[in-house]
């Protein structure tokens, strides 16, 4: 169990990363913590992906004031993203014109959302995002809702100050995402590990 576990894990990690590649392409405005790495890719010489896993190592060392413990999940979540995301972003084509735009927007969205059903599904610990969120939940009371509310339009403002695209992409992501994963994460969802529940999707 733990093999289909670790397999289901790393294959919805790649596919996230390349649903990241084929909305980059598209070019039509990204989720809040994409335009943030977008933003700090224009203002440095980094790459997307390289930049995906710092962020992501940055957000899971405030794990530690939260007293949040990673799973295996979440390690893997912070590297191989940001490695997916730049060993695909060469093989999605170069594209022109808005439908053909629109129609790479709606599928990365759809291969992010079934990539975050197999991940989340697998049992093996949340993101570092993930955590972040329901570690200030419970540490200020907050609801789940508002806090993560709070933490998008934070970054996403910090990366539309610093270059991030933000457009149609970004508001149709927050629209949708929630119902495809809802859709996939009961269809990829494993049993729960002894003391280590399956993350449901907060969206």
């Amino acid at each position: 169990m733990m093999i289909r576990r670790l397999i289901q894990l790393f294959a919805g990690l790649v596919l996230y990363g390349f649903s990241i590649s084929v909305m980059l392409e598209a070019g039509l405005g990204l989720e809040p913590w994409g335009v943030l790495n977008e933003g700090v890719t224009e203002q440095t010489p980094l790459s997307f992906g390289l930049v995906v896993c710092l962020i992501g190592a940055l957000v899971l060392l405030l794990w530690i004031p939260l007293k949040q413990k990673p799973g295996i999940g979440t390690v893997a979540n912070v590297i191989v993203i940001g490695l997916a995301v730049d060993a695909t972003a060469p093989l999605v084509p170069d594209i022109e014109g808005y439908p053909l735009r629109a129609l790479f927007l709606a599928l990365g969205i759809l291969l992010n959302g079934i990539a975050g059903g197999l991940y989340i599904g697998a049992g093996l610990g949340p993101g570092p995002r993930d955590g972040l969120m329901t570690g200030l939940a419970r540490r200020t009371g907050w609801p789940l809702r508002r806090v993560r509310t709070g933490i998008e339009i934070t970054v996403l403002a910090a990366g539309w100050l610093m270059g991030g695209t933000v457009g149609v992409g970004t508001v149709l992501y927050a629209l949708a995402i929630g119902p495809i994963v809802q859709f996939f994460l009961p269809r990829f969802s494993l049993p729960a590990l002894p003391r280590e529940p399956v993350l449901v999707a907060a969206e």
